[in-house]
């Protein structure tokens, strides 16, 4: 018969026995309330659900859980009155050895405290007494009735999963920050002094929630101080004072904190209504924060250049984990297999004999090897050289000390005693030029290190709790200039693992970012091992390399941008090979800059000592400079017979594009002073969405690349428009040229106009596409420099550009931007072998008319589905080249079928070939051909290999990809 509940509370206020003699009698009790089975009845062999769950205590040693029902919770009693605390953490140490149950509860007999250990949630307790049971009303500390708690215990322990995650209470702490942070800097408060003082406030509301500070005081003291700012400026100092040193503040005592946090006390004037805001933030909760993105967040918050990124998407802990495991976790877990084999044979000889004092000896040499390896994992140094806010740091340390707790169990397991975690923060090295991540590094990885000490059951660091972190510095890591103003390299600390994400910059917007000192400095420092106009990646790969070839490092995992596997990038993946080699790759993989999603190549290599080879998840017996792992790409050559037929398309350079009114308005004009129309300069122009949608139907004001700007005045209102859309534009311009030829394209691109003389057609293609697609222009028609340009008007060379064979060339030889391969008129059209070299086509060839053929048939069907007769404004919007290849009808599927095998026929290679061996004869064939043929001369160097020039050179001009 069910016990009532009044009984219930009766019987057990009155109690007086012991934790020992009254748990069990207490949880049957419990049961007979709730009406559920007792341990006993539900599962007599003890198999899921059992009082005195053994198990072993991460702190060493065999333990007991009191009570313990698989999949619901683990319980520990405690005698009245004693610390629940204590309890709680004995949990955190058996919680392992008891399948991590999502419940953890505590309880004297009289007081009961429910722990959540859900998976990525926040941190919640409920919380009530004996007495609270009467009420059928949440208490200030149980936000659902009490008994409905313990109910679900037993039967929906999903019923108390925290509605919100670790990254929602992140986010919004992030965003109350930065509220802050905002208001600081419209009253011209000094970033890196703003900064220091937010990352001592927010410190404050950690420690508080984690208990390293007395529960509340933080926040009782903005609360009582919220309309007195100048109170609560003088009590904080008082509490950042105290802090430093340890001590009292009133009534209570403070712990000595120091760290460079609190070396010094300043503070910033906050207003009433920034105290509203932190007194709002106050009631997170902190202690939940998760730090694996809080860096981010917060350094979006605190940053003005970056806070519109707030609420946008962020690098998760598992992406950060796609680097940290196999870099630098991968050798310390073989390692302990090896560690694990050489302690069960120790554990096998003392299991083996009852000699007392041989036993002893046994624990001895197990202690000495398993302590040994601790010893490896704690001495392991991380180093990030471009650290941020601190990410990639804290996931590291955080993968050291679960691999340390491991350790501990296994330990624990086989009857050791107890062992402490001896990896910390003082394992991680970062370098560091943004004042608002530089600072938010070092609270990362301290609120990281501490909490994952609390969820263990370590307890706390011993004072001072922060530690200084010297490791992390405040500079630019890749320039330096010594006391003569020479650029050098900047010193970069010995580190067994480099980790990171460096930052992601085009090549061509160095200069424009960093200026024109910076950028010749650093063009200066690293000349011949990165490449001019390469992305500012490369030289954290490239230094990284330096490194392992001095005996610094060990291991390197960094990410780039995909364009690292092509054009000049490339080179410094061609340097890591020489020297060393890659191990470990990820050629093409979702990321998050900036909020923005876009593609990345995540890079892993050493000296080449690393015998293993991973690509995108799969062995492989090698990784090629290009991240592929069969046919090596790299060694394709532009071909000198390619030469002077593909190129970037014109670039403007300012405002010459103008609406289809503006135009028509010109064209209509009459009476320029020379008696010329403009339609001689004003053009339709096309940009690569032209291509791709539907054209917008812009023109261009062009007046080629020659004319004088006496002669461009004669065309009297295209001048004057370009006067006053352009010229302002250009006359800041860095470069003079620019600067003096104002009312002429920036690159005009001479040759290419040279090329296109004599056709009355010419081929193009978005130089970025999700589709490799190429139409036709007439030749009165500008296509802009979104475009390559290929200088033929045949169908044959517009067959073989769309077959299959070149789409496969094209799309391994380059590299994309998010999920838009890039084409290029140098590595992918240059390096590409046509069925003949052109310009040497055979006359009359069948198989070069059957290209033809199929390819005028293929442009017909395109052109009848992208224009039906009658249809609807409305549905020709929908009719766009990306909508038809997204659709790929049956239809379209068999038109290119058809020329494929036309273009197969023109190989003489089998129609079944697979993409495999479709590359490797192109490759073949392309390497025949650069022996065979001298390098081409145009505009320096077109042809040689693959990163001897930057991609889509033209002119001295490099513009992003």
């Amino acid at each position: 018969m069910p016990l009532s509940l009044p009984d219930f509370i009766a019987r057990w206020q009155a109690a007086t026995l012991s934790e020992r003699s009254a748990a069990q009698s207490h949880f049957n009790d419990l049961c007979d309330l709730l009406g559920h089975a007792k341990p006993a009845e539900a599962d007599p062999t003890g198999a899921w659900y059992t009082f005195e769950k053994g198990v072993s205590k991460t702190g060493g040693g065999q333990g007991f859980a009191d009570v313990w029902m698989r999949g619901h919770f683990a319980w520990e009693y405690k005698g009245k009155h004693k610390n629940l605390d204590a309890a709680y953490r004995q949990l955190l140490q058996y919680k392992e050895d008891l399948e991590n149950p999502p419940l953890l509860v505590v309880c004297d007999l009289d007081r009961f405290e429910v722990h959540t250990n859900f998976t990525n949630t926040i941190k919640r307790v409920y919380s009530f007494s004996l007495a609270d049971l009467a009420s059928t009303d949440p208490t200030p500390t149980c936000p659902l009735p009490p008994l409905e708690v313990l109910r679900a215990l037993f039967t929906q322990p999903d019923r108390l999963r925290p509605d919100l995650t670790a990254a929602e209470v992140t986010e919004e702490a992030a965003a109350r920050f930065g509220l802050l942070a905002q208001s600081l800097h419209k009253r011209g408060a000094d970033p890196e002094e703003a900064a220091h003082f937010l990352m001592r406030l927010l410190f404050c509301l950690f420690a508080e929630d984690i208990r390293l500070l007395p529960p509340g005081l933080f926040t009782q003291l903005v609360a009582r101080t919220r309309k007195d700012p100048e109170q609560f400026n003088a009590l904080v100092q008082q509490l950042f004072e105290k802090m430093a040193t340890g001590g009292w503040f009133g009534v209570e005592k403070i712990a000595h904190f120091n760290g460079g946090l609190f070396a010094d006390s300043r503070t910033l004037e906050l207003t009433s209504d920034d105290l509203s805001v932190l007194s709002l933030a106050s009631k997170l909760d902190w202690a939940s924060v998760e730090p694996a993105i809080f860096g981010t967040l917060f350094e979006r918050s605190l940053d003005p250049s970056k806070r519109a990124q707030l609420g946008a998407h962020y690098t998760s802990k598992e992406d950060i984990l796609l680097i940290v495991e196999p870099v630098l976790m991968e050798p310390l877990r073989r390692r302990w297999v090896e560690v694990q084999a050489q302690a069960q044979g120790v554990i096998d000889k003392r299991n083996a004999t009852a000699d007392r004092a041989a036993r002893t000896r046994y624990d001895q040499d197990l202690s000495r090897v398993l302590w040994a390896f601790t010893d490896e994992i704690a001495s392991t140094r991380v180093f990030d050289p471009a650290c941020g806010s601190g990410n990639f740091l804290y996931v590291a340390l955080k993968r050291l000390l679960d691999l340390e707790k491991e350790v501990s169990v296994f330990a624990a397991s086989n009857g050791l005693p107890g062992m402490f975690v001896k990896s910390d923060p003082s394992q991680l090295y970062g370098i560091e030029i943004n004042p608002y991540a530089y600072e938010l590094a070092s609270v990362v990885v301290w609120i990281g290190y501490i909490q994952w000490l609390r969820d263990n059951g370590f307890g706390s660091p011993t004072p001072p709790i922060l530690k200084r972190l010297d490791n992390i510095k405040h500079m630019d890591a890749i320039l330096a200039y010594d006391e003569q103003g020479k650029p050098v390299e900047p010193e970069w600390p010995e580190a067994d693992v480099i980790i990171g994400n460096p930052p992601f910059l085009g090549g061509s917007k160095i200069r424009r970012e960093l200026g024109d000192k910076y950028t010749q400095s650093l063009w200066k420092l690293y000349e011949g091992r990165v490449p001019a106009f390469a992305d500012l990646v490369c030289y954290w790969f490239e230094r990284a390399r330096e490194q392992i070839g001095c005996g610094n490092t060990q291991r390197v995992g960094l990410l780039a941008t995909q364009g690292i596997r092509g054009g000049v990038n490339r080179k410094v993946l061609e340097r890591i090979k020489e020297t060393g080699d890659i191990f470990w790759a990820q050629s093409d993989r979702d990321w998050i800059l900036a909020g923005a999603n876009v593609h990345v190549s995540m890079v892993g290599f050493d000296t080449g000592a690393e015998q293993a080879r991973t690509l995108d998840g799969i062995p492989v017996s090698d990784i090629n400079a290009n991240l592929t792992s069969k046919i090596d790409l790299t060694k394709a050559s532009r071909l000198s017979e390619n030469a002077n037929i593909g190129f970037k398309g014109p670039s403007p350079g300012g405002s010459f594009d103008i609406t289809p009114e503006v135009a028509q308005s010109m064209l209509n004009a009459s009476g320029n002073p020379h008696g010329k129309p403009n339609s001689d300069i004003v053009k339709p122009i096309v940009n690569a969405a032209d291509v791709m949608q539907r054209s917008r139907h812009y023109w261009t004001i062009d007046f080629g690349p020659y004319i004088s700007q006496e002669e461009a005045a004669l065309y009297e209102a295209p001048f004057e428009y370009v006067k006053h859309h352009v010229y302002p534009e250009r006359a800041n311009n860095r470069r003079k040229a620019y600067k003096e030829r104002w009312w002429i394209y920036q690159e005009p691109r001479i040759d290419l106009r040279k090329a296109l003389v004599p056709l009355s057609r010419y081929i193009v293609t978005p130089r970025v596409s999700k589709h490799r697609v190429f139409v036709w222009l007439n030749k009165n028609t500008l296509a802009n420099d979104a475009n390559v340009i290929i200088a033929r008007d045949d169908d044959y060379f517009f067959g073989v550009l769309h077959s299959k064979l070149h789409e496969l060339w094209a799309l391994s030889l380059g590299t994309a931007l998010e999920d838009r391969p890039r084409y290029t008129a140098t590595t992918t059209f240059e390096t590409y072998p046509f069925p003949w070299p052109p310009g040497k086509e055979p006359q009359g060839d069948p198989r070069v008319e059957a290209i033809a053929e199929a390819a005028r048939e293929l442009v017909r069907l395109r052109d009848n589905w992208l224009n039906p007769p009658d249809a609807s404004e409305a549905d020709l919007k929908k009719r766009t080249l990306t909508n038809l290849y997204n659709l790929r009808p049956t239809w379209l599927d068999n038109a290119h079928h058809r020329l494929d095998r036309a273009v197969l026929d023109a190989y003489a290679w089998p129609h079944d070939l697979t993409d495999e061996q479709i590359l490797e004869r192109l490759l073949a064939l392309n390497l025949e051909r650069a022996a065979n043929n001298k390098p081409a001369e145009q505009n320096g160097s077109r042809s040689g290999n693959l990163s001897s020039v930057p991609e889509d050179q033209d002119g001295g001009e490099i513009e992003d990809e």
